[in-house]
Parts: structure tokens; sequence; C-alpha cells
């Protein structure tokens, strides 16, 4: 649905310069015809390459001319700013209403008597927004032109969203840059520590790697393989907070070399296994990529 949203903002925006672009990181972020994505200003500051005052500049331009609204009363990931694209979204229906009888029917320019279609809650909730319910201990958030709130040390997922691994089903179409994990509190609020090979990949992690190209560059296998040598190099770390976990695991899929069919994994070993054997030195398993990129064919034989 990004897609629909990008489209309107490239055919039908009035924005300009570093409005036009914050428009479009925005769009690009929406996941359904809602047109709601939420985004952190560091987040935008990165995608657009722009400074923080030209991207307040850019919302509060983009606020003024109708085609950006501060959602308040819902939050995302760490506490973060929803937007929602009312024009959009009230294109997206009208386009919608008039192609259900007639797909080849010509849809009339948008109108200000064009209703914006009400929110639904629950699809929101599903892409990690969440209704601001009564008052809540730090009511201070981001606002168009103030300065950023310092990120909640303390962010569990919401109810029933489980952990599942990167090579499982397709991840939410909502990009998450911001780091939110999988963390366990006890009563005294302190994160629990846990080894690397207990820890699992959250859906944080998963959005991010699609996000940021690696999903798209190593391929499900090639995370799968990536997510296992990153555990065997972590086993004989010390437990730590889920948070450090899915900090260095990032870090790991970044570092990740693409493969390709002439180039075979300097870590793999003969066989094709992705992970040294149990009981193998570091020196064996380097041993062991050697030994497997010589006996890698190279079409030149």
């Amino acid at each position: 649905m990004s897609v629909d949203t990008r489209e309107w903002a490239w055919e039908s925006s009035t924005s300009r310069g570093n409005a036009r672009l914050v428009l479009l990181s925005i769009a690009d972020r929406i996941p359904d015809d809602q047109c709601v994505a939420w985004a952190s200003l560091s987040s935008l500051m990165r995608r657009t390459n722009a400074s923080r005052n030209a991207v307040r500049a850019a919302l509060a331009a983009l606020s003024d001319a109708g085609e950006l609204r501060v959602l308040d009363d819902y939050y995302g990931p760490q506490h973060s700013t929803v937007y929602r694209l009312p024009r959009a979204a009230a294109w997206l229906a009208k386009v919608a209403a008039v192609k259900e009888d007639d797909p080849d029917a010509y849809v009339e320019p948008l109108t200000d008597s064009d209703p914006v279609p009400e929110l639904d809650t629950a699809r929101l909730r599903r892409h990690g927004i969440w209704p601001r319910a009564g008052a809540e201990s730090n009511p201070r958030r981001q606002e168009l032109t103030g300065a950023e709130p310092a990120p909640s040390r303390q962010n569990p997922p919401p109810p029933g969203g489980g952990s599942r691994p990167p090579w499982g089903a397709d991840p939410d179409p909502q990009n998450r840059s911001e780091p939110k994990v999988n963390r366990k509190y006890s009563s005294s609020s302190a994160a629990v520590l846990t080894s690397a090979g207990e820890w699992k990949v959250d859906d944080a992690s998963l959005s991010w790697a699609q996000q940021e190209g690696h999903l798209t560059r190593l391929g499900e296998p090639g995370l799968q393989a990536a997510d296992e040598k990153w555990r065997h190099h972590r086993a004989d770390w010390g437990p730590r907070s889920t948070a450090a976990w899915a900090c260095d695991w990032r870090s790991w899929i970044a570092r990740e070399h693409s493969p390709t069919p002439q180039r075979p994994s300097l870590y793999a070993l003969p066989g094709g296994t992705s992970a040294p054997q149990a009981g193998m030195t570091r020196a064996d398993a380097h041993m062991a990529a050697l030994l497997a990129a010589v006996d890698e064919p190279t079409g030149t034989e």
C-alpha cells in the first residue's frame, strides 16, 4: 500500500524541497489504505539527509498545507510520533469506491468535500501503533517544532506480539528502524539477562533487516545462515539483556557479505554447513573454511 501512497505524493502533493522528501519518507512507511505510519525525528533526518531544523520546518509546512497530520492520540514504538496523510487516505478511499463498480471508471480529482475515512484502531495495532489510554507517566512527546523526547527505557512488545525468526512469515510492512526488542522485566523492573542462544530475533529487528535491505541482499537462507553464524560466535559470551543482543545482532547482519555464486562464504564448512562443528577450535574452523573455498567450483575448470 505504500506504493499507492507514494504515487499520490509524487503526482498530487504540492510540497517542494525538504517537505517533499519528508512526505515521501513517511509515505514509504505506510502499510495500508489508512495512510498512517510512525516515525522518529532522527529517522526522518537520516532518510532525507536533512538537518533537524530542516525536518521540523518541513513537517510544519506539510501540516499547514493539510497534507500531513500528527495523531496525538496514538503512539508508535519507543513512543515515536504517529503521522497520517489525510488527503492521500481520502484519495485512496475515493478510488476504491469508484472502481468497486467499474474498474475502468474515471476518478474525478480530489476535492475538499471528499471525506477522510475513520481510523480502524485494530488495524493500527497490527502495525505497532497504539492508542493513548488515560494519563501516562511521561506524556511528553515529539512535536513538529519541539525537541525530540528521549527514547523510553522500557518498551515491552504489545500483548500477543511474540517473536518470530527472520526466515518465517512475511514481516509487518511498517518499517521499524528504531530499536524495540523483546525485553522481559522482573517485579523490580530490571531487565532479565539471557544468553545469545536463548535470545530470539524480535519483530523490530526483522523489520529493520527488511527496511535496510539486508533481507533482500542476503535472502532468507542467507539471513538464517548469518543468524546461525552469529549465535556460534556469541556462544561463549556472558548473558546480556535482550536489547544488547538485538543491537549486536543488527551490527553483525549489517556487516554480513552478500552470498554470490562464485564466492563461497569464508565461514562455510565442507559439505555446505554454515556453522563450525562442535568442539572445533578457531584455527580448525579457519582451515575448514579455506578447504571449503578450495573445493568450491569456479566455472573455469
